[in-house]
């Protein structure tokens, strides 16, 4: 099947709910609203024609910028009979990171939704065990969220001078590139 057959098989039942798609890399990409995971995924399971019964990953994404949609899911579904593969998308607002639970779907899906809730804070409604995974409890926040900065700006051992940087080092590839061809 082409990526445009998955895409049409998948509009019989959900033609309202794909807000868009894409093909990055040649791999069908949608995105639906949090609410309609579990039932597209049944679906993609279920469907004789797709058979996407194994769960690849299933990961969070932070987007501070994205106001409302600032916390991420992204699916990656597959089907070894037929040969697809196929990832599903779906944001949520930071202040309420709830999605639906798809441990009933995928059982592979716990451990994925424990590192996820722990990393970024999604809420897995009706998993069975949400509980930090990898971090201690007592973590009160979540640190892949872009919340914090990436060096610590009071180390003076990351000052240019230590590295033989003059000024401003942060350059495109374009002007370091230049910088050699007219040395």
């Amino acid at each position: 099947m082409t990526n445009q057959e998955i895409l049409d098989h998948i509009r019989t039942k959900f033609t309202d709910d794909i807000l868009s798609f894409d093909e990055p890399y040649g791999m069908l990409t949608i995105e639906i609203p949090p609410a309609k995971i579990t039932s597209l995924l049944e679906f993609l399971r279920d469907s004789e024609e797709l058979k996407m019964a194994f769960l690849t990953d299933l990961c969070g994404m932070h987007f501070p910028n994205q106001t409302d949609r600032e916390l991420g899911m992204v699916y990656m579904v597959h089907s070894w009979t037929k040969n697809l593969k196929m990832r599903i998308k779906s944001f949520v607002s930071i202040k309420s990171p709830k999605v639906p639970t798809i441990c009933n779907i995928y059982a592979a899906a716990n451990w994925m939704e424990r590192e996820t809730f722990d990393f970024y804070g999604i809420l897995f409604e009706g998993h069975p065990d949400l509980r930090r995974i990898m971090n201690v409890d007592e973590m009160d926040y979540f640190p892949q969220r872009k919340q914090y900065p990436l060096e610590d700006g009071t180390r003076t051992d990351k000052e240019d001078q230590y590295f033989g940087r003059e000024g401003n080092y942060i350059q495109t590839f374009d002007q370091r590139a230049d910088k050699q061809l007219n040395a």
